[in-house]
Parts: C-alpha cells; structure tokens; sequence
C-alpha cells in the first residue's frame, strides 16, 4: 500500500474522530434517526447467522488459495496484484460490526429485493442474505475467480438465495435494473472509482423508493472515494445521510428533515 494513501487514510480518520458524535443518540432530534443510533446501532442480541458467519470467515482465514489479479474496477483495499484467500479476507473484508449493522438493517426494514456491487469472497454478501431467507440477493462480481469462489461459499454455508453474477458492473448493471420493479437495499462496494460511484448511484437510485436503504462501503478510502461520497451527500432525493467512518448510509425518507450525521461507531 503507497505510504500517501496510508497518511490519507489516518488524516481521515483523525477527522472523523474529531466531527463523529451521537454515539449513544444524544443531542439527535429525529425520532428515526434517534431510534436507529439508540437501539439498533448499540443492539447486542446475538443472531445465531453472526456465529455462522463468523465460522466462514475463519475458515477462510486459513485458506492459502491465490487469488489472481483480475479486476474491472478499482481495487478496494489493496494494489497487490496477486494475494492468498487469507490476506484477502484479513485486509479487505467488511470488519464484523459493520456486517452486524448491515445484517440488523436488512432485518429491521424487512428489505427483500437485495443487490450489492462487489462479491469479493462472499462474505459481505452473507450479512445480506442471511437474515431472511426469503430475501432475494443479487450480487456482482467481475472478477471470474472471486466469482467462483463466492459461489462455493454460499454452497458451503447453504445459503440459498443468492444469485451471483459474474459481468462488469457498467455492463451488466441497467439491463438488471430494467427488470427489477424495485430496490429496497444496495451495498456499493467493489469499485472505488468517483465517476463510477456516481454512476452506479445514479443507476440504483431510478429504483429507490421511500424505506430504501443505501449502504457505501469504503467512503474515506481515498480522495476519489471520499469526493464520491460528499457528491451524493448532495443529492436533493436524500433527506437522512450517517457516516459512519467506514461506512455511509443514506435514507430517501420524505417524512423525515433533511441532515447528515457523522456517528461514532
């Protein structure tokens, strides 16, 4: 990793450290916001999917398989070209609160039209599928080998209603949304280039409705990244947005005032 980003990257957080409050809901007005930060952000009821995800990834943690350097977008974490399962997993996959959140999320607003940008091994896809199995997950990968491997996960830990799709996102992306009535959760991950942030958002937002939820991984990744994200923080359609350091999470709900949040978490 260039030693430019990992200054970036710790200037970053320090302003987040900095900006973050409301870890416990005060001085928030919204009854929805204050409900989500209050309760489901500091739930701790352990669903029996976490201990199942959790043996996945350790799992994976052990394996030694070398993943090649096939991508069609940017990388996510790392500009290693080639990397073993088990590096992959350590450095680039969604850290475990996050996954909770997203899983609690899904599980909270009852979503059932599911998609996400970026497979990667398959684990982040698990926190979407696993908390209601009569969700549908549609999934994105363009690389053939992560594709492959994701797959034989979702075998492994039988989650059954996932559909991966092995195809460039640009590509691939408005002949799905052309047949899909409606998106009730996204989680944008995979791609870490501005203009194809933009895009994609751009694309999924045609589908977004009142209780949709978007979820962008890696907003404070790079300076890309983090222009990607103050640009949708714009959006007129947007009324409630969180940062949440890692992650960002954005509501189209009209009942509720416009304002952004920045949580420590």
């Amino acid at each position: 990793m260039k030693r430019d980003i990992i200054f970036y990257r710790v200037r970053s957080y320090l302003k987040y450290l900095l900006k973050s409050r409301h870890r416990k809901g005060y001085g928030i007005h919204s009854p929805f916001v204050f409900y989500l930060v209050r309760e489901l952000f500091g739930e701790e009821h352990p669903f029996y999917a976490f201990k199942k995800i959790d043996a996945a990834k350790r799992m994976l943690l052990k394996n030694n398989m070398t993943i090649g350097p096939e991508t069609l977008g940017a990388p996510s974490v790392t500009g290693d070209k080639r990397q073993k399962v088990k590096h992959f997993v350590k450095q680039g996959s969604l850290p475990a609160k996050y996954g909770e959140l997203i899983f609690r999320l899904v599980n909270y607003f009852g979503a059932k039209n599911i998609l996400e940008l970026g497979t990667g091994t398959g684990l982040s896809t698990l926190w979407l599928a696993l908390p209601d199995s009569r969700a549908r997950v549609t999934t994105i990968e363009g690389s053939r080998q992560l594709s492959d491997f994701a797959r034989r996960l979702f075998e492994l830990v039988e989650v059954n209603n996932v559909r991966i799709i092995n195809d460039a996102f640009n590509r691939v992306l408005p002949s799905l949304l052309d047949t899909t009535d409606h998106l009730d959760f996204v989680f944008f991950d995979g791609d870490h280039r501005r203009e194809a942030t933009l895009h994609y958002f751009e694309l999924c937002l045609k589908k977004a409705h009142n209780d949709t939820v978007f979820v962008f991984d890696d907003i404070h990744w790079s300076p890309d990244m983090e222009a990607a994200w103050e640009t949708i923080l714009q959006h007129p359609s947007i009324t409630v947005s969180m940062d949440l350091y890692r992650i960002g999470i954005i509501f189209f709900r009209k009942e509720c005032t416009r304002q952004h949040y920045v949580v420590r978490f």
